[in-house]
């Protein structure tokens, strides 16, 4: 594990939180890449005084939403487990909780979205449940958040391109590591695959 300045560096050069732009209605946005995120080497303590110095108080002013990028987030490497996510969640002041009115979840698949189906209204409150959007291209964000105020790591658009070829990868019902494929068909087994990148 590293130190905790360590792990604030990181943070930073990393770029896993960082607020860029502004939706359609104008509010700030806090955008989120999961794959950045290396929960293994991240204490939540870290995490959230980081979250309380750097990000809240740029918050608690305006309303705001959330641009969770979860595209290519393995559970081994990025998710940070229930309990870190129930402490992250009981870290955000009152005043942040309360200006955040939208989370615009980008490249779900089945199994985040069973998760969130099964744990997500007793980790979060329903209120902030109930401002979850999936959305499953990049195209679709625009039509929430404006295009040339946020950016986008290249990988984003990368998987984007493969769902647009291999739409079961949007489910989760296809592997999305095309070398296993190779040139063959999208669904060439009638054993279908889980995705190993979305949360189990």
């Amino acid at each position: 594990m590293f130190t905790e300045v360590e792990q604030q560096q990181h943070i930073e050069k990393l770029e896993i939180f960082k607020i860029q732009g502004r939706d359609k209605r104008g509010r700030k946005i806090l955008r989120i890449i999961g794959k950045f995120f290396p929960a293994r080497n991240l204490s939540v303590e870290v995490v959230n005084k980081y979250l309380a110095e750097k990000i809240f108080p740029e918050l608690e002013k305006r309303p705001f939403a959330v641009v969770y990028v979860h595209t290519d987030v393995e559970k081994s490497e990025n998710f940070p487990g229930v309990s870190a996510l129930r402490s992250f969640y009981d870290a955000i002041p009152v005043k942040v909780r309360e200006n955040l009115e939208a989370i615009y979840f980008l490249h779900p698949g089945l199994q985040a979205r069973l998760f969130l189906a099964t744990f997500g209204r007793f980790i979060f409150s329903g209120g902030l449940y109930g401002k979850l959007r999936y959305v499953s291209r990049v195209d679709n964000l625009w039509e929430h958040v404006r295009r040339n105020e946020i950016g986008m790591p290249e990988f984003v658009y990368d998987h984007d391109e493969d769902l647009e070829y291999r739409p079961m990868m949007d489910y989760g019902l296809e592997s999305d590591h095309a070398r296993v494929y190779g040139d063959a068909p999208a669904v060439d087994s009638p054993v279908t695959m889980y995705s190993m990148r979305c949360i189990s």
